[in-house]
């Protein structure tokens, strides 16, 4: 802000002493009014309870800060809010239009909003209703829900039926954890429901719970769910079916499924040899069209007895074959057999001091099967080893050696592994069979081909960037409360958080398609460069550097009030978004 100082002003500004507040706007005001257009405030006061003694302070104003802290540093501890807010108070009071004070964030008032979040039926309502906004402001087309689940490692003690257990994890197996089972909305990859449970729980039974949560939310037939191999347990495809709603899931190789895969990857080896398989053309990061994939598919009719009921239905099953899949196989495998080779070798070291031999062929025999079974490569490994013997003469008997002492031979006996040597030939077999998988839906070929469905379930990832993002910018991990309402309040506060971070990326982009336009300088390391695709984290660290100075007399008095001035990329960015600069320039009046 430039203004024409007065002498008066002069006389002022010469003053010695003067009160000088910097407080670091950043992407605060940009984050609130996205909020607020989201209508989070109301959405949460509508459904949390408020106390007679209750601070003026609401539920829905303290969460907004509260995400807004969390979103712009990521640092969900309690303890941190009480010194953001005493350095904020300025910009804080004119977003608000109340003073916010540090006791508005006290751990306790934290505390108690986490618990008020942890509440089943506060929480089911609460996402309910920002569906509803969301779709409803957004104009947002609910048609694919993405499902999948995702453990957080927590270093908190364990208690008999607590969150935190332990579980498979592929994070830290050394620490408990929860789990998270989360919905999202595609393409948007927005999180339409969650559920935290303990951490030792499977995913197969999260399913239909989460489903029905998303189906009374939306109140929308029709849905097409889409999840890994845990949502195609037999009793979720019937739920899906008996309910109106679709799956496209891949089929896990156990069970009867092992042994049906067999042959269809036989049928389908057999259909590429005579050039009759389809295939499936997607474009890469560079533009170019390349073959994602190629398959068949056959129809089977599938049931399922539920209590009375007998539920069926007509189900097709995709056979595809991925190149990239085959490779990355193909990978794994050699690397299995070059470790496989490296601890066969190393089992009959040349004798020498401190270096164990092995004397009995059975435990020579036990050791390369074990070896050869951990790496999975029975039968594309051969060991070959022989018996040595060596032969020593030893006087009998106790004292020195003569001439006429009488002498036994002793023999001391070791195997050695002479070589380990590949079978080319099972392992070319082997390769011919790798890339393959099998889908499942029962959504009709005139709504869903066969290419379709595998580039949908090639966008599986969106769901995953919830978790990307808890884990990355949010920072949930570790989880700084110890208390199973705490933990589970904070992760779906934590998912809010997400929403809000899909939301700024969606419409954003959506904006600068319809406008076929571009964002420049989102990256520092080529000016030149521009992107139709900027990412929510990019679009908010545009937003850094961007601060309120006020300078103020001895007795308190505001002299002046100066904001950063927006820079052209800031002012496209809030524009895109469908909000007014006024959200930053109402700080310097």
């Amino acid at each position: 802000m430039t203004t024409d100082s007065t002498s008066k002003d002069q006389e002022i500004f010469n003053k010695d002493k003067l009160q000088i507040i910097t407080e670091r706007v950043d992407d605060v005001p940009l984050l609130i009014a996205q909020m607020l257009r989201m209508g989070i405030p109301e959405i949460i006061d509508r459904h949390i309870p408020r106390h007679g003694n209750q601070r003026d302070l609401s539920w829905g104003w303290t969460t907004v800060i509260w995400m807004a802290y969390i979103l712009t540093e990521g640092d969900h501890r309690k303890v941190s809010m009480s010194e953001y807010v005493e350095e904020m108070q300025n910009t804080l009071l004119c977003i608000a239009g109340r003073p916010i004070v540090a006791l508005d964030f006290s751990d306790d008032r934290l505390a108690h909003l986490l618990k008020h979040l942890s509440n089943r039926e506060y929480w089911s309502k609460i996402e309910d209703d920002l569906n509803k906004q969301s779709i409803e402001v957004y104009d947002l087309k609910p048609e694919t829900i993405r499902c999948d689940a995702t453990t957080v490692s927590a270093d908190q003690a364990i208690t008999e039926d607590g969150l935190v257990q332990f579980g498979h994890s592929k994070d830290n197996t050394k620490l408990p954890q929860i789990k998270l089972m989360s919905a999202a909305l595609d393409p948007l990859g927005m999180p339409l429901a969650s559920d935290v449970v303990s951490g030792e729980k499977a995913d197969d039974g999260l399913y239909i719970p989460l489903i029905s949560r998303v189906s009374d939310s939306l109140k929308k037939n029709g849905l097409l769910f889409s999840g890994d191999c845990k949502m195609s347990a037999l009793e979720t495809r019937a739920h899906l079916v008996s309910s109106g709603h679709h799956y496209l899931c891949p089929l896990p190789l156990t069970g009867k499924t092992a042994d049906e895969m067999k042959t269809w990857i036989n049928e389908g080896i057999s259909k590429d040899q005579e050039k009759i398989l389809i295939p499936v053309f997607r474009e890469n990061y560079k533009g170019i069209v390349v073959l994602a994939a190629k398959g068949y598919e056959f129809s089977r009719i599938q049931t399922f007895q539920k209590k009375a009921e007998e539920i069926t239905w007509p189900e097709r099953v995709f056979v595809v074959h991925s190149p990239a899949h085959a490779r990355q196989q193909s990978a794994g495998l050699n690397i299995r057999l070059t470790k496989a080779k490296e601890k066969l070798e190393k089992l009959t070291p040349l004798p020498g001091r401190g270096r164990r031999q092995i004397s009995d062929e059975a435990e020579l025999v036990a050791a390369i099967a074990k070896i050869i079974k951990a790496h999975n490569v029975e039968d594309l490994l051969e060991a070959q080893f022989e018996k040595q013997v060596e032969q020593k003469m030893k006087y009998v008997g106790k004292g020195r050696g003569g001439v006429n002492r009488e002498t036994i031979v002793v023999e001391k006996v070791r195997y050695q592994i002479t070589s380990v040597e590949r079978n080319q030939k099972k392992i070319a077999d082997e390769k011919t069979r790798f890339g393959w998988k099998a889908f499942v839906t029962e959504v009709d070929f005139d709504k869903l081909s066969l290419h379709d469905a595998i580039l949908s379930y090639r966008n599986e990832y969106r769901v995953e960037r919830i978790f990307g993002r808890l884990k990355s910018r949010l920072n949930i991990a570790p989880l700084f409360v110890k208390k199973d309402d705490q933990i589970e309040g904070m992760t779906y506060l934590l998912t809010l958080c997400v929403r809000v971070l899909t939301l700024i990326e969606f419409v954003v982009r959506r904006s600068l398609k319809e406008e076929k336009t571009e964002l420049p300088d989102m990256h520092p390391e080529n000016h030149k460069k521009t992107t139709a695709k900027p990412s929510a984290e990019k679009i908010l660290k545009a937003f850094s550097k961007v601060n309120l100075t006020i300078i103020c007399d001895m007795a308190g008095n505001v002299i002046m009030r100066s904001l950063k001035p927006l820079s052209n990329l800031q002012k496209q960015i809030i524009q895109k978004l469908g909000l007014d600069s006024s959200i930053y320039t109402q700080l310097e009046i």
